[in-house]
């Protein structure tokens, strides 16, 4: 193996290197995000905050989060900066007055219109990470976030939760979504393993359930929106293909990540069984759910990497599996490095390391940004930086996840692994 090889292949001390110089570059990069209530600002391409953009509340939470991390991972000035984003949870992006969280808040303080299970998924994960890193406050932040997305978006009759309710919380949209409840299983997920509340684990089960479901009954292309009754919506933004949080067809990234935590929770499925003392028929197979994650990955690396004349993953395809978008954006290859690697170390098929290499390889070579630091966050068919659905760097949440996940203990969320030093 050269060394120019062995710099992306998991587990030789060249890739853990390469790993960290990513990890360190990323922290020092979102240095600035903070803006003086604590709402995260919008970063521009070199770290500088985007001033006339919204505070959004699913970035703040994102950058609680990854500070957090940065706590746990001893990286200087992270406790400021944690303490920081969760200042803007707890003051100017809460609703005292409806209660939960506003979606954002515009560039002169005005309220961004709606209340998100997507960013209130984000909240829990922020104050779950936060516990763990020890910052002052987040028991409480956590116990109101659970509380408020148990009483207006998890449906415990459906075993789903629902997508959006206007600001004052008095109109349920009827559109329904596997976005925001992706980022429910990694919330909840997050939770059992932060606070031992299985309860959350279980509710996780209930959701891959029937992701799994519709994805087998779809060739393992997973249907992003529904209608009120959860019926699937095919042809939804047909007119509107790149959606920043909607597009139409299949998103190969969402399948990608979706297989990455189905392996995390069939993984975590031995432990929870000793501690309930129950088997239950998903508990005995653990095994079935590694598979169906298999299934998901493979699906959407065929239709996505490398399919078009230029290295890389397609956005979005048709329910055929032809691109439809070909940007690449770069959470999708953030999560296609997490996920090869957990899928070897689950499964220890050398398909996925050498897949794992070939991300990392393209990272070096498209995605990094080796002048301003970051990842550049789209790139065109011909892997040119572009802005139209993601102009700048919002965040830093799937780059830095994807320096961490690939060598800590895939059955347990990154940030309680971290905190427990669970390294593989």
């Amino acid at each position: 193996m050269s060394e120019t090889n062995a710099k992306y292949q998991i587990d030789t001390e060249e890739n853990r290197a390469f790993m960290a110089e990513i990890r360190e570059d990323l922290l020092r990069f979102g240095h600035q995000f903070p803006s003086p209530q604590g709402g995260s600002y919008y970063l521009g391409d070199d770290g500088t905050p985007w001033k006339d953009r919204p505070r959004e509340t699913w970035i703040t939470c994102r950058m609680a989060h990854v500070y957090s991390l940065g706590t746990l991972l001893k990286h200087e000035g992270s406790e400021a900066l944690v303490d920081a984003a969760l200042h803007g949870l707890m003051s100017e992006l809460h609703d005292a007055k409806n209660g939960g969280w506003y979606a954002g808040l515009k560039a002169d303080g005005g309220i961004l219109p709606d209340k998100q299970c997507y960013a209130h998924a984000f909240v829990i994960l922020a104050a779950s990470s936060a516990i763990l890193a020890g910052r002052p406050g987040t028991q409480e932040l956590l116990k109101e976030a659970l509380i408020f997305y148990d009483s207006y978006f998890w449906n415990g009759e459906e075993g789903l939760s629902c997508d959006t309710w206007n600001t004052e919380l008095t109109v349920l949209d009827d559109y329904r979504g596997l976005n925001a409840n992706m980022h429910t299983v990694e919330a909840f997920l997050a939770v059992a393993d932060a606070i031992s509340n299985d309860e959350y684990r279980v509710r996780a089960e209930r959701i891959i359930n029937h992701v799994l479901e519709w994805a087998s009954a779809n060739d393992w292309r997973i249907p992003e929106h529904f209608r009120k009754d959860w019926t699937p919506d095919l042809e939804c933004n047909k007119d509107r293909p790149d959606d920043q949080f909607k597009p139409y067809g299949a998103t190969p990234g969402h399948g990608i990540e979706w297989a990455r935590l189905i392996t995390q929770w069939a993984l975590s499925v031995p432990a929870f069984e000793e501690r309930i003392g129950v088997v239950g028929e998903s508990l005995r197979q653990p095994a079935k759910y590694i598979e169906a994650a298999e299934k998901l990955y493979h699906r959407a690396i065929t239709d996505a990497w490398n399919v078009d004349g230029a290295p890389g993953i397609v956005y979005t395809t048709d329910w055929e599996g032809r691109p439809v978008v070909h940007d690449r954006m770069h959470w999708t290859l953030a999560e296609a490095i997490n996920t090869s690697a957990v899928l070897y170390r689950a499964t220890g098929k050398k398909e996925y390391a050498n897949d794992y290499a070939q991300f990392l390889q393209y990272l070096d070579e498209k995605v990094l940004d080796h002048v301003n630091g970051s990842w550049f966050h789209q790139l065109d068919r011909n892997n040119q930086v572009i802005g139209t659905v993601w102009p700048g760097k919002s965040d830093l949440y799937h780059a830095l996840q994807a320096t961490l996940i690939p060598y800590y203990d895939p059955s347990v969320s990154i940030a309680s692994a971290v905190k427990k030093g669970l390294k593989r």
